[in-house]
């Protein structure tokens, strides 16, 4: 496919989205740009938050993963069934009950300002580190399929892909990403359907016979019990998959905003149910094709191999000019939807949480710095992705989000925990003491037992960070509240 192609693709998506922000944004006040006036329809929300949650590192890197990891991934997808359902009957009825813009408000009105500033500091940290692995992901594709061939510097292409995003999003924020959302989803998952329809039909497999060719392949299993030690064991897997669906989506601004943005908790309830039960079958169409893609390479003697496989395959194999302009649709859509949200959520907490805006200042002047902060929000984005160009190895982005994640969104695992299954307070000055001091130790932790009990703790990670903040709260609690 030729760069001015993709261009062309760029743009006119680029349109498109434009206009979705023109038609959704005409309000631009904060109660539209932080909760969307809570009008959001649940069903738009739902399939929106698809595209958001897969974003380009499921798109990308979970195909890729087949090759090494088998289905080992879809362990960790059972278990974010579980998680989810401890948003849906726990977490969003507090949220609703407190009517909360910013879900760290919480951690304010149970511990005190020490607990509720830590809290929103590592959510921001995560996000902005979280947001930038995505859409590095993707940004650097587009950069090897196209800009590099025009000259352009990556730094560029970052730049300029998050100032289109900025543009969209600055007056109206969440209540425009949720339709945003709604379109991004459908393009990736016509991607996913048009890349298993080409590659599926050159392998010789129909509609009937593709789950056999699936089952029967060395690199579908998808249970592994034999190694308690290794980071593959179900175990680990599957319990590290509910908590890390409770940090990632029911402890984080990003998600929850747009859960926030629904007319009722009832509602809110019918899109949680919806969302998990599409995005796990959608993880496992993802890795369905992995398995595809892996067979396809062997069988033409392509050596694309993890994130680089459905990129190289689905542009530069000669299946057809479908499967590419799907792919980059698919592939947009994703960087899209990972950094609007991002955007959007990180604005949103830095002004509530960080600044106090709303008890601080009147409207005009709220709206107007919290337009400055998403333009700062915007800038460090940029940074962060730039930073990683040059400190990325060839793992799997996948991987090393989700142990990243461990580490960040441990204390908040923690601090919530404590929160809503204890009656203490604690010394709410050595909160964040607590919660600093636990990645520190998981780090430590994690690297002895690999050191001299060659135990992997993998995405398990996150638990030990969580009892780690927990165990520091126990120590600095008071009298019961």
């Amino acid at each position: 496919m030729q760069p001015t192609t993709i261009l062309l693709l760029i743009a006119g998506y680029f349109i498109t989205l434009m206009l979705v922000s023109y038609f959704t944004g005409k309000g631009g006040s904060n109660e539209d740009f932080f909760k969307a006036s809570k009008q959001s329809p649940w069903y738009l929300v739902a399939f929106g938050m698809i595209g958001a949650s897969l974003s380009g590192v499921t798109f990308i890197s979970v195909p890729g993963w087949v090759e090494a990891s088998q289905f080992s991934y879809f362990q960790v997808v059972l278990g974010y069934t579980v998680g989810y359902a401890v948003i849906s009957l726990v977490l969003l009825p507090l949220y609703y009950r407190l009517n909360l813009t910013s879900i760290y408000t919480y951690l304010e009105g149970r511990f005190g300002t020490a607990s509720y500033k830590t809290g929103a500091s590592f959510f921001l940290l995560s996000r902005v580190v979280g947001a930038s692995f995505r859409l590095y992901l993707v940004a650097n594709v587009l950069q090897l399929l196209v800009f590099d061939s025009m000259g352009v510097p990556f730094w560029v292409t970052v730049t300029i892909t998050i100032l289109l995003i900025w543009l969209y999003t600055f007056k109206s924020g969440i209540k425009t990403i949720v339709w945003t959302d709604t379109l991004q989803t459908l393009f990736m998952l016509t991607a996913l359907g048009v890349a298993i329809y080409f590659v599926s039909a050159d392998l010789g497999l129909n509609a009937g016979s593709i789950f056999d060719f699936i089952a029967e392949s060395n690199r579908s299993q998808m249970f592994f019990f034999d190694d308690w030690k290794s980071q593959d064991f179900f175990f680990k897997q599957f319990i590290s998959g509910a908590f890390i669906a409770i940090v990632m989506t029911g402890l984080d601004q990003d998600m929850m905003q747009k859960n926030l943005t629904c007319r009722s908790l009832k509602d809110a309830q019918k899109n949680m149910f919806w969302f998990t039960l599409v995005l796990t079958v959608v993880n496992f169409v993802f890795l369905a094709l992995g398995v595809l893609l892996t067979v396809y390479a062997q069988k033409n003697g392509i050596e694309a191999s993890k994130d680089d496989l459905f990129p190289f395959i689905a542009t530069k194999s000669g299946l057809g000019f479908g499967i590419a302009i799907c792919f980059i649709l698919g592939l947009i859509a994703a960087a899209y939807s990972s950094a609007d949200s991002a955007l959007t959520s990180l604005t949103t907490s830095f002004s509530i949480d960080i600044l106090g805006i709303e008890k601080k200042y009147d409207q005009t002047r709220q709206v107007a710095i919290r337009k400055k902060i998403h333009i700062a929000a915007s800038v460090i984005l940029v940074l962060v992705i730039i930073g990683f160009k040059y400190l990325i190895a060839d793992e799997s982005v996948i991987a090393k989000l989700f142990v990243f994640a461990g580490y960040t969104y441990g204390p908040l695992l923690g601090l919530y925990a404590f929160g809503l299954f204890t009656k203490w307070n604690v010394k709410d000055k050595w909160v964040p003491l607590a919660a600093i001091a636990s990645p520190i130790l998981g780090y430590i932790i994690s690297d002895l037992s690999m050191q001299y009990l060659n135990f992997e703790f993998g995405f398990f990670i996150l638990i030990l960070n969580g009892l780690l903040t927990f165990l520091g709260l126990v120590a600095i609690r008071t009298q019961k509240h």
